[in-house]
């Protein structure tokens, strides 16, 4: 027995409508051919599907079992056409966002809150990229954009800039370091480094800065929260290093200060990573939008959810 989504749609018409003249207006076909279906429906299951002699038409026990199954699936089916209508539109899909930049969760959260305003149809999730290789799956979508400062040639990959950063030293305003305009690679060998929990090759004072230079300093703490670090470094328990924005928006005591790395400083760029197919979606460009706005208003030290 071959079953089709029209058999079903035809069995539930006649069912709402109560006969076939008002059951062919609604399905838009003549009644001659509503009629035919419905004998064609008859011959592969061998069994009635009405009882002929009732007005109006009733369904035999045979059509009524047909008919749950049209009230169960054509919702279900309705409901997939809808969906797939919003993503062929752009206003609906998935946006599961990987981070490789520990400090990123503090900027993206007034970024996610707009957005799901905008687009509540798209289903956003974030996975902190720093547990798992971020890049290889967004190739494997198992997530559609992954946050990270370091571009690689990838193909069928866009990286779309976001904003620039500078990572900066923090140290308490006591610390003798504090006395210096310009921190350099030698000044962390007998210091205690406040660092996120991040593998050392995501983390710019390690990668831009002291590996390359050969210097290890005294001792390195890992500690989950930004906010914590500060007070760390405030009361004088070890000297960290933060992108600048996230030391103008963040000032819980004026008892740190901040100094440029190096004579030249350090610049860095935060990229949007995305599969090209993707990139080009609506609510990924408003995403992306979105994003660079709220970075302007952090390096400005605006508030995060203005």
């Amino acid at each position: 027995m071959h079953i089709e989504f029209r058999h079903l749609r035809t069995i539930k018409a006649i069912h709402d409508t109560g006969g076939l003249a008002r059951a062919a207006d609604l399905l838009n076909i003549t009644q001659s051919a509503l009629s035919h279906q419905i004998k064609g429906i008859e011959d592969q299951a061998g069994v009635a599907l009405f009882t002929r002699r009732s007005k109006p038409l009733k369904l035999s026990s045979a059509g009524m079992r047909m008919l749950a199954a049209a009230e169960a699936i054509l919702p279900q089916v309705a409901a997939l056409e809808a969906e797939f209508s919003g993503i062929v539109a752009g206003k609906s899909g998935r946006l599961h966002i990987a981070i490789e930049c520990h400090a990123c969760f503090e900027w993206l959260f007034p970024v996610l809150e707009q957005f799901r305003k905008a687009w509540p149809d798209v289903d956003v999730d974030i996975r902190p990229g720093l547990a798992f290789d971020a890049l290889p799956a967004l190739r494997k979508e198992e997530v559609d954009l992954v946050v990270s400062s370091d571009p690689e040639d990838l193909p069928e990959t866009d990286f779309t800039p976001l904003f620039d950063y500078e990572p900066v030293f923090v140290a308490s305003s006591s610390h003798p370091l504090a006395q210096k305009d310009v921190i350099e690679a030698e000044d962390f060998r007998g210091e205690t480094l406040i660092t996120y929990p991040v593998d050392r090759a995501r983390l710019d004072i390690f990668s831009q800065l002291l590996t390359p230079a050969k210097v290890e300093p005294a001792a390195v703490r890992q500690v989950e929260l930004t906010a914590v670090i500060l007070l760390l470094v405030a009361s004088n328990r070890g000297v960290a290093v933060l992108p600048d924005w996230v030391v103008q928006q963040v000032r819980y005591s004026s008892d740190y200060v901040t100094r440029p790395l190096t004579k030249s400083g350090i610049t860095r760029r935060l990229y949007a990573a995305t599969r090209a197919d993707d990139t080009s979606l609506p609510f990924m460009a408003h995403l992306i939008r979105l994003a660079r706005q709220e970075a302007v208003k952090l390096q400005r030290g605006g508030s995060a959810g203005g």
